[in-house]
């Protein structure tokens, strides 16, 4: 067997990866470019041009220092999208500190595994956002701050803590306001932030990002500016970015195609972030769209669906658009012919990767077919390698045989904060991240994934590890077992189902209750949409339970055949 026919491909690039950090190569655009429009928030009424945007980081970057926030430490972020949120992103990259990001829909549990794991010792919230009292919550974990000095605290529930800063306008005890910190900036000197900057590395960890755990707890991806600045560079280089374009990006910041794709991707071409809102709003982005010019847009597909199908979509001019991103799951075929003819994004891309992989690693092109763009994730990126294993042998398949997708190359991860055996288990002694998900290569490379390994569950572009959602459950008093799966679904792909065993002197226990259990303890998206009472789970003849079967049962039972 020749190697031609085997499931392995490498992108190859002219354009060399770029060796800098991402506070240098800032610079470097903002020189180039000092009146091009930067950064657009909406909601904020805020436009800056990148001369004035430098101006926001430098001064945050400084007033960090002042507070004595060092090369290193873990700075974390709990917010929706908003100019603090991208500020402190390019101001913290300045300093070598780590950003820390927090996902907007956290809970009490969350928020206090990830502070204390990453050892965060500043951290930035928003005062509130949708059913999330920020300011709250955090007084709830560490009461301690209402009466300590600013900068100053010492909390038993969060040890590593030390500096809060609210983005709200009122002043909350023991917190700072964004101005108050930017304050602090003149007590730092502009050649003492050009001094730190230099002393950094282009390999040097720059940021942590939780993902769901398997085995319960959230593992920490930390991703160097090396990593995250030539992924966003490669990605806006597929879609053809360049300083004219204007790109409306409604997806999280706290998630890679956000702080990477879209921040990134920008910053590294001139081009304008413009963000619509707080969160997603498909009106509001319609509005930005059309009254922004924008030529670029990116979501995941029911995103695309949201904005297809709002009731005022007619009303709004979009032939600006020229091109944008499709993220998170597959683009079912109609979606994509509507998105390519009423929304003029003829040039849109499907992208493929895992936040590990910082975060894409395989892309669909401008010219590719249309049934390329809508049954698969495209081919290998510029400087990445992919190949298909047999996940029992580590073999390399043959073209068109199912295996699991592998990737290697400047993406990958350094690792998982502070955990080195989930990290050999993910990155091999060969420097293969293992995806987990299975997946073809056809003759021409392109690659389709056709399932996951492991048990994930794919929400609406959020990806759901059902262990972790068990051992939430586990902890209800009433509950003996419990395995949850996920069956389809048409607005958001899948949808969670749980399997519950009650213990036999447990009484009654209603679906609305364990709702009502899981409310405000774990995200909302993870919360099971189904529950099934159940005495026993289909099981192999060794005992372990047959997920598939639990899927396929459901689907009957709950009419969703279709």
């Amino acid at each position: 067997m020749t190697d031609t026919l085997l499931s392995y491909t490498s992108g190859s690039s002219a354009q060399p990866l770029i060796d800098m950090t991402i506070g240098d190569k800032f610079d470097q655009v903002a020189e180039n470019y000092p009146d091009n429009e930067a950064l657009v928030v909406r909601h904020q009424g805020i436009r800056w041009n990148y001369r004035e945007f430098q101006q926001q980081v430098d001064t945050c970057a400084r007033a960090l220092l002042a507070i004595g926030i060092d090369k290193g430490d873990r700075v974390g972020i709990w917010s929706p999208n908003c100019a603090e949120w991208t500020t402190l992103q390019f101001a913290t990259a300045k300093i070598g500190a780590i950003l820390v990001n927090i996902n907007p829909s956290y809970r009490l549990h969350e928020l206090e595994y990830a502070l204390n794991h990453s050892q965060t010792r500043m951290l930035v919230i928003a005062e509130r956002f949708k059913s999330s009292d920020y300011t709250r919550m955090l007084y709830e974990l560490a009461p301690e701050l209402q009466s300590s000095d600013r900068g100053k605290l010492a909390a038993a529930r969060l040890p590593h803590l030390q500096v809060v800063v609210n983005l709200a306008e009122r002043d909350y005890g023991g917190m700072w306001r964004w101005n108050d910190l930017l304050e602090q900036a003149d007590k730092a000197s502009e050649a003492q932030l050009a001094a730190v900057q230099q002393s950094l590395h282009y390999r040097d960890p720059i940021n942590i990002q939780y993902t769901s755990g398997t085995t319960g707890f959230p593992k920490g991806a930390t991703l160097s500016h090396h990593n995250i600045l030539n992924n966003g560079f490669f990605v806006a280089e597929s879609i053809k970015l360049t300083e004219h374009d204007r790109l409306v990006i409604p997806v999280p910041l706290y998630h890679c195609f956000g702080m990477v794709m879209g921040n990134l991707g920008c910053v590294t071409h001139g081009a304008t972030m413009i963000y619509p809102g707080e969160g997603f709003d498909p009106g509001a982005v319609l509005e930005t769209v059309a009254t922004e010019r924008a030529t670029a847009l990116y979501g995941v597909p029911t995103m695309f669906i949201a904005e297809l199908e709002h009731p005022d979509f007619a009303k709004y001019d979009l032939s600006s658009l020229r091109t944008g991103i499709m993220a998170g799951s597959i683009c079912p075929a109609e979606v994509m012919k509507a998105v390519n003819g009423k929304m003029h994004m003829q040039e849109v891309q499907i992208a493929y990767g895992m936040t590990e992989t910082s975060p894409v690693s395989t892309q669909t092109a401008a010219n590719d077919p249309f049934d390329k763009r809508v049954t698969t994730v495209g081919r290998t990126q510029p400087h990445l390698e992919s190949k298909i294993v047999d996940p029992a042998s580590g073999e390399t398949m043959p073209r068109g045989a199912i295996g699991e997708l592998c990737t290697r190359g400047y993406s990958v991860m350094l690792g998982y904060w502070n955990n080195e055996e989930a990290t050999r288990a993910a990155i091999d002694g060969d420097g293969w991240m293992h995806t987990g998900d299975l997946a073809t290569m056809d003759e021409d490379g392109y690659i389709q994934i056709v399932g996951r390994i492991k048990d994930m569950v794919i929400r609406g572009g959020e990806n759901i590890y059902p262990k972790e959602v068990e051992e939430f459950l586990y902890t209800h008093p009433a509950i003996a077992d419990v395995q949850v799966t996920g069956v389809p679904d048409k607005k958001y792909g899948e949808e969670l189902v749980a399997w519950v065993q009650l213990r036999t002197d447990a009484g009654t226990v209603s679906e609305e209750e364990l709702r009502e259990f899981c409310k405000g303890k774990i995200t909302h998206f993870k919360v099971p949409r189904y529950f099934k009472f159940t005495d026993s789970f289909p099981m192999t003849v060794t005992g372990k339970v047959q997920k598939f079967k639990m899927r396929e049962i459901s689907i009957a039972e709950l009419g969703l055949e279709q």
